[in-house]
């Protein structure tokens, strides 16, 4: 087993964390924040205030069942990359697109799905940035949606590959 880490940010971290745990190959998702520049900001900071920070879901997979590719296809898949800070009702700038890649082969896989989407005529604007410090949020926003035995309501599955 290799576990690998990915971090991806499309609107609320409550469907895409929804997703994510439950695709093969994926061990944990969890929900954070990230981009920004304050240290252990809430969830309430960067709502609220001007951190910088988007939602984001840090997946840990196995590198032997799943990878990169397979994984940033299905955020590409699970939320609207082509929206502007925002995600169905939830508007604001800690809503954006972004895939946070933690090396150069994350990072050439996901321009070359984002050019992949615009070929097929879709308005990306989802950013591709250099991780920097992932911080969780606190645990009533983990498996959010498991212990509320509901399902997303920003997030669909739109097959795009």
């Amino acid at each position: 087993m290799v576990i690998k880490k990915a971090i991806f940010a499309g609107g609320c971290f409550w469907g895409v964390e929804y997703y994510f745990s439950k695709e093969e190959g994926v061990v944990k998702a969890v929900s954070g924040f990230t981009g920004g520049r304050v240290k252990n900001p809430t969830y309430d900071d960067v709502c609220y205030k001007d951190t910088g920070h988007v939602e984001a879901v840090e997946v840990t997979y196995d590198s032997d069942l799943t990878n990169f590719e397979i994984l940033a296809k299905l955020f590409f898949s699970i939320h609207d990359p082509t929206q502007v800070d925002r995600q169905g009702p939830d508007v604001g700038v800690q809503y954006a697109s972004a895939v946070f890649y933690l090396d150069d082969e994350q990072k050439e896989i996901a321009l070359r799905l984002i050019d992949e989407l615009k070929d097929k005529g879709f308005d990306v604007v989802t950013k591709v940035r250099r991780a920097g410090v992932f911080y969780s949020a606190d645990e009533s926003h983990q498996k959010y949606y498991e212990k509320k035995d509901g399902k997303p309501y920003c997030h669909v599955f739109v097959k795009r590959f």
